[in-house]
């Protein structure tokens, strides 16, 4: 029979897996100790920063780390950057963010905690959300106490700020502050262990300083991979239109996971999936058996199936899907249908992208191309017809 040390090194092996470092080294195995010998689970923080609202798979690789803690036993506290979010974390960037008003915060935060908790357990025992507007709305006494835990030299050894340093490219005293307030969230909620991309490390790291100062273990720090977007080479990010989003559809979540280069399989599969990719299958295979875990994983099995369907069915079979949604179009004086204002009603996209789209020959109607230029149609063309644009979005369209 194993004993309980080797019991916590297992644990702390399993829970480790697939980060790119824990740091201290073997700090997760004394932490569990640690707590164990208290009688109560670790607590892992996790800060998000609610500067856009959208959750995609690059945000559900540590998600997916987290919940693996609570079905560990473990309790996630989920900080919603609401009050750093006006500061605006400059990580990989080289000039401040725009600020957002308090509204845009607030909306996005709350999007953003609804979307994790498709990943999450949601059980209060396992999950506490926090807002860091509670702690960080501090009087002047107890900031300067902050401050006073960290030099700028320190902060220098930041890679963006020493960049920027050594260029003589501004760095605004707000900024400066971004990884104190970051490092105090965890003296808040006295973390055990914080979850974070490898962007972060230097912020995770702060933190530990931080605690210390305020007379508090340190918590252990797991930085996990950067998830490559569907282009295979930069990092998944709406920006650059490169992201498969948690609450896309199930057929959209199918056809993007299809797009990706086949060099990308084994990140996605060892990250999202946390198996090796098949190694006895083709990489058309592999990639479909990829597509259809990760549907079922965010969404069910009956979904992964049906996408696979569709996905066949469109790009196999060169047919239009027996499922989808209908639009309404609406007829000017003319008798004319102004397409690209269809396509945005119909796709969620602005009339700037569709007459893009247009123009890029990505667009058709009952599969007859619609040329360059051609936004204003007649209604005969519209009405009942299967508007196609791109490879994934089908509609029916309506004329009013």
């Amino acid at each position: 029979m194993p004993d309980a040390t080797d019991a916590i090194a297992e644990e702390a092996t399993e829970l480790a897996d697939g980060a790119v470092g824990g740091l201290p080294a073997t700090a997760l195995i004394q932490m569990l100790e640690h707590r164990r010998g208290e009688g109560r689970p670790l607590r892992v923080k996790l800060g998000i920063d609610p500067t856009a609202p959208d959750i995609h798979l690059g945000h559900a690789v540590v998600l997916g780390k987290l919940r693996q803690f609570q079905d560990a036993g473990h309790r996630v506290v989920l900080i919603v950057g609401d009050y750093t979010a006006r500061v605006g974390d400059p990580s990989g960037r080289s000039s401040l963010r725009p600020m957002l008003s308090e509204a845009e915060i607030e909306a996005n935060a709350q999007t953003f905690q609804d979307q994790a908790l498709k990943i999450l357990d949601p059980s209060p025992e396992h999950l506490e959300v926090r807002r860091n507007s509670e702690w960080l709305d501090m009087g002047m006494v107890e900031l300067l106490k902050l401050v006073r835990t960290t030099t700028v030299a320190q902060l220098l050894e930041r890679d963006d700020f020493a960049k920027r340093f050594k260029a003589q490219a501004p760095i605004s005293m707000l900024e400066l502050m971004y990884p104190l307030l970051q490092g105090y969230d965890s003296v808040a909620v006295e973390a055990d262990v914080e979850l974070g991309g490898t962007d972060q490390t230097f912020n995770l790291l702060l933190g530990r300083d931080i605690q210390r100062a305020y007379g508090q273990d340190r918590q252990v720090v797991l930085t996990m991979p950067i998830l490559v977007g569907t282009d295979g080479h930069q990092k998944m990010s709406k920006s650059l239109g490169n992201q498969i989003g948690v609450t896309d559809e199930p057929e959209e979540m199918y056809g993007k996971t299809m797009s990706i280069p086949d060099e990308a399989m084994g990140e996605y599969y060892r990250l999202l999936l946390h198996r090796e990719p098949p190694g006895d299958e083709s990489p058309r295979d592999a990639k479909r058996a990829l597509a259809r875990g990760i549907v079922a994983w965010l969404h069910s099995e009956a979904d992964a199936e049906r996408a696979e369907r569709e996905f066949d069915q469109v790009h196999v079979q060169h047919r239009a899907p027996d499922t989808m949604s209908d639009a309404r179009a609406c007829a000017r004086e003319d008798g004319t249908v102004h397409l690209p204002e269809a396509m945005a009603a119909a796709f969620g996209i602005s009339r700037s992208q569709a007459r893009r789209l247009i123009d890029q020959g990505g667009v058709s109607l009952d599969d007859t191309a619609v040329g360059r230029g051609e936004y204003d149609l007649p209604v005969a063309r519209i009405d009942g017809a299967v508007l196609k644009a791109g490879k994934r979005r089908f509609a029916r369209l309506h004329v009013d």
